[in-house]
């Protein structure tokens, strides 16, 4: 049987919305750490609260490069994800280039990806690349997953929470199949109950952003306790975008 911890170090809580202000991101923070989840994903500017927020818990902290459109130059996004890691981040969610990709510019888009992994590498920074899968073809959703396994990243990662649309059962399986091992699956977009959860994981999603983090694990614990927090062989997620 599943524990709630298991879902909870799937969780990477999410803070990105504009609007929050610095004490909303510092009660976020506090619930994800109650939780113990896997990290809280912040915006830039909000890195050194979450730092201070969860000195001393196992939950670490996200931000994103070039979020949520991909068309900052690369130098741009490189600087970006240095400042990130002095501030504290340990994790970095960057956005592929949508533009470029959907030209075909193949070698600019591996590129953009390749430098930021490299510089995060360089401090032991892991970089979860977001394809933005609302706006791409299954043809350039595989392309951006080999572009982005070339490129050295850790994770792909299929939406911002801020485009079109969100993750999909049928991104999710195209991603996982087109990857190999070394490179992680990320859900965003849409994952916002309990079962949502258990469908990306049945298709070999290890990392999901939830701003609904509170109720899904509320519902595992509730579920564990009762026996009947399971595996499922292949789930459907129906939260919605």
């Amino acid at each position: 049987m599943l524990k709630t911890r298991d879902i909870a170090k799937m969780i990477d809580h999410s803070l990105l919305r504009p609007e929050l202000t610095a004490e909303q991101v510092r009660e976020g923070c506090r619930l994800a750490r109650q939780y113990d989840v896997a990290t809280v994903c912040v915006k830039p500017s909000d890195v050194g609260i979450a730092k201070e927020e969860l000195l001393g818990s196992d939950v670490l902290v996200t931000t994103v490069v070039g979020f949520p459109h991909g068309a900052n130059k690369t130098e741009i996004k490189v600087f970006e994800a240095e400042e990130a890691i002095k501030d504290g981040a340990v994790e970095l969610d960057m956005v592929l280039n949508i533009g470029r990709l959907l030209s075909k510019d193949f070698d600019y888009v591996e590129k953009d990806i390749r430098a930021v992994v490299e510089a995060a590498h360089r401090k032991n920074v892991i970089v979860k690349v977001i394809l933005e899968n609302c706006y791409l073809t299954d043809e350039l959703k595989e392309a951006a997953c080999r572009l982005c396994e070339k490129a050295g990243a850790d994770f792909v990662k299929t939406s911002t929470g801020f485009g079109t649309g969100g993750a999909t059962i049928e991104d999710l399986k195209l991603m996982r199949k087109t990857c190999s091992s070394k490179v992680r699956v990320k859900a965003a977009g849409g994952v916002r109950t309990l079962d949502g959860a258990l469908a990306v994981r049945s298709v070999g999603t290890v990392r999901f952003g939830a701003t609904a983090t509170k109720a899904i694990l509320d519902e595992a614990m509730e579920r564990e306790r009762d026996g009947k927090l399971v595996e499922v062989s292949e789930g459907k997620l129906t939260g919605g975008y």
